[in-house]
């Protein structure tokens, strides 16, 4: 009543205040779900690559890990022995993302009013499931080669 007296030409529009607070941040949040989905399908794509690549290193070192079998080696020396060139190459990856990520995330932090430093165990997490997702991908072939007779594959070409 008092709004139609005071201000005939505009009607009266009403609005919450959290619905307010919702929009400013829907943005976020659907950069948020497009971040994730992104990292997700990164994931799948890069252990996907990792596996192919150490089928296929396997495959090529068939022979030498027959022949360290037929030795004596045992599985997890085997293991450890293919995988460490994977882990070189992840630990690399691993030293030249953190400073980028860590930059990023500090850039993508300022714009909020309330500002939180970016933590240091994040990425020392982020590195130990990586290397346990290298390992676990590297040694399932790994394992498979260490596993089946040494003789079968010495004998074939």
């Amino acid at each position: 009543m008092i709004w139609k007296q005071r201000i005939t030409d505009r009607p009266f529009s009403y609005h919450f205040l959290d619905e307010d607070y919702n929009k400013l941040y829907q943005s976020d949040q659907r950069t948020s779900l497009l971040f994730s989905v992104a990292a997700g399908l990164a994931i799948l794509l890069a252990c996907l690559g990792l596996f192919g690549l150490a089928a296929f290193s396997t495959v090529q070192r068939t022979k030498e890990i027959g022949i360290r079998r037929v030795l004596g080696a045992n599985v997890s020396s085997i293991t450890l022995l293919v995988a460490k060139n994977f882990l070189q190459l992840v630990a690399i990856a691993i030293v030249a993302a953190i400073p980028l990520a860590w930059w990023a995330g500090d850039r993508w932090l300022q714009d909020f009013a309330f500002r939180i430093p970016v933590n240091v165990s994040v990425f020392i997490a982020t590195a130990i499931i990586t290397i346990l997702i290298a390992l676990f991908t590297v040694g399932f072939h790994t394992v498979k080669a260490a596993l089946s007779n040494p003789a079968e594959s010495l004998r074939t070409e």
